[in-house]
């Protein structure tokens, strides 16, 4: 291919010239999985199985998914064990983040559980439902308008949300980073704001920084992506305990 004249890589070890697409593939640092971080998958499809029982389908945003792991389900609090783990018609013993999985779980109703839920270990940071959290979001083109006590539409990971903001904190320049409004009654077009939130329906949002795939989200109106934001502070509600994962749970297949 003469119009193939290489292609240069710099990374942090130095500079490396590529001549051929084998070379270009060698050099691709491949992306991070955060299997060091205890476990998230958001969920994303619910099945009734005849003679298997409830399959959750989801994608493993951090940690590692294994068989026979005590698992909730945040919001709704709900505590089962992960019996068998598949991934295009082949059985796993783990998942890794990244990984789009089903897992089959054991006494919990295929009905009780739903989209925008989140699954993590019961023994190692489990998720919890948020309450409020702080966010910088930042408007896109959009003839409307965000107002103080507007009701909004927010999609975080596989969650429709519906949140009410409740405080502008500060509108920040694009360029400089400098907060150039210590408080606002509206945000519009091209405007950078950091905002309260409050959840006005359960759900499970985590810390950008932390967590994040669970902690960016886009607010629409009217079928329109008006605005997109990242977490900056997550206030949960009181913590949940779930020393006796099984227990006041019956038997479903």
């Amino acid at each position: 291919m003469p119009w193939f004249k290489g292609w240069i890589k710099e990374i942090n070890e130095g500079r490396t010239v590529c001549k051929t697409f084998l070379e270009i593939l060698d050099v691709i640092i491949q992306l991070r999985r955060f299997v060091d971080k205890p476990l998230r998958l958001s969920v994303q499809d619910i099945y009734k199985v005849s003679g298997i029982g409830t399959v959750v389908v989801g994608r493993v945003d951090t940690g590692v998914l294994k068989v026979g792991m005590p698992i909730c389900f945040a919001p709704s609090n709900l505590t089962s064990t992960v019996r068998s783990i598949e991934m295009q018609y082949t059985n796993l013993q783990e998942a890794l983040s990244g990984n789009i999985v089903g897992f089959n779980v054991g006494k919990i109703r295929a009905k009780e559980l739903r989209r925008g839920l989140i699954c993590s270990d019961t023994k190692n940071d489990p998720a919890r439902e948020a309450a409020s959290f702080i966010a910088l979001i930042a408007m896109l083109n959009s003839p409307s308008e965000i107002e103080l006590g507007d009701k909004l539409m927010v999609y975080c990971h596989t969650a429709r949300i519906t949140c009410q903001l409740v405080e502008f904190l500060e509108k920040i320049d694009y360029q400089t980073g400098e907060t150039i409004e210590a408080s606002s009654k509206f945000i519009k077009s091209g405007d950078l704001a950091t905002v309260k939130l409050v959840l006005l329906q359960p759900a499970c949002v985590e810390n950008f920084q932390e967590y994040p795939s669970l902690g960016h989200f886009t607010i629409r109106q009217m079928n329109h992506t008006v605005a997109v934001g990242i977490t900056k502070d997550v206030e949960n509600m009181t913590t949940v305990s779930y020393d006796n994962p099984t227990s006041n749970i019956d038997m479903y297949y």
